[in-house]
């Protein structure tokens, strides 16, 4: 569903775009406004997909309006005055409608916002598929990791050990830690198994970085990290091959 508004001063106008709009089942109306103002406002509280804008409007016309858009929805633009097109050509909306407008004309605007907003959610599915695949790029000798609102290279060598949280996973390096939103166990079964052991529910270690053994402890940059029962053993016979 489309979730639109329909902004005109003129309220005949405004109940036909409302009638208009409740006929095409891809579109919600979320509200209809008799002055931009009130809508600006509406919006900044309830994000839209699309609006269908009168232009020439008191106070604040529909041009300003879309103007004062920082992340502008769709717009269609509907009005009497067709001089205004090169404005809505300029200014990129979806469609500009003369007034008064046949549900015909209408409908085929409402279907040009449609196959607008499809192309964006696939584009948006798109970026999103390619930061995930981002999220933990495993190239060679080292990863890119997704942490906040960067994605970060850290070398394999640099990495002491892994530490599952609650929601996040801590990355320790010789460097400051990374959180992500990883899990432990991806971690586990990408990381190259002669360098990587897991040794808790909680932790996976470097095994070139273990400076010692001892007491079911793992020592590791004066961090202690417990071997649990479940991981004791694969452990020790990793260790024994090695010793």
């Amino acid at each position: 569903m489309i979730k639109c508004i329909a902004v005109d001063d003129e309220p005949l106008a405004l109940e036909i775009m409302e009638d208009y709009i409740r006929k095409v089942p891809f579109l919600s109306l979320a509200g209809k406004f008799e002055n931009a103002a009130t809508a600006l406002r509406f919006i900044q509280d309830e994000p839209v997909d699309l609006v269908f804008l009168d232009i020439k409007m008191p106070d604040i016309t529909g041009i300003q309006f879309l103007k004062s858009l920082k992340y502008p929805p769709m717009v269609v633009f509907t009005t009497a005055y067709g001089e205004y097109a090169l404005d809505g050509f300029n200014l990129d909306v979806v469609d500009y409608l003369l007034k008064p407008v046949p549900f015909e004309r209408f409908l085929k605007a409402a279907a040009k916002a449609s196959e607008t907003w499809s192309a964006s959610q696939q584009k948006n599915i798109s970026a999103g598929n390619n930061a995930i695949a981002m999220d933990a790029a495993w190239v060679n000798d080292y990863i890119f990791i997704k942490t906040e609102y960067k994605i970060i290279k850290i070398n394999l060598e640099d990495i002491l050990f892994i530490e599952a949280l609650k929601d996040y996973t801590k990355i320790y390096t010789h460097n400051l830690p990374v959180l992500t939103l990883r899990s432990l166990k991806s971690f586990e079964t990408r990381l190259p198994a002669d360098k990587f052991i897991r040794v808790h529910r909680s932790y996976l270690v470097s095994l070139n970085k273990i400076n010692c053994v001892e007491k079911n402890t793992v020592m590791i940059a004066n961090q202690s990290i417990p071997i649990s029962d479940g991981y004791r053993d694969r452990f020790y016979d990793v260790i024994n091959r090695n010793s």
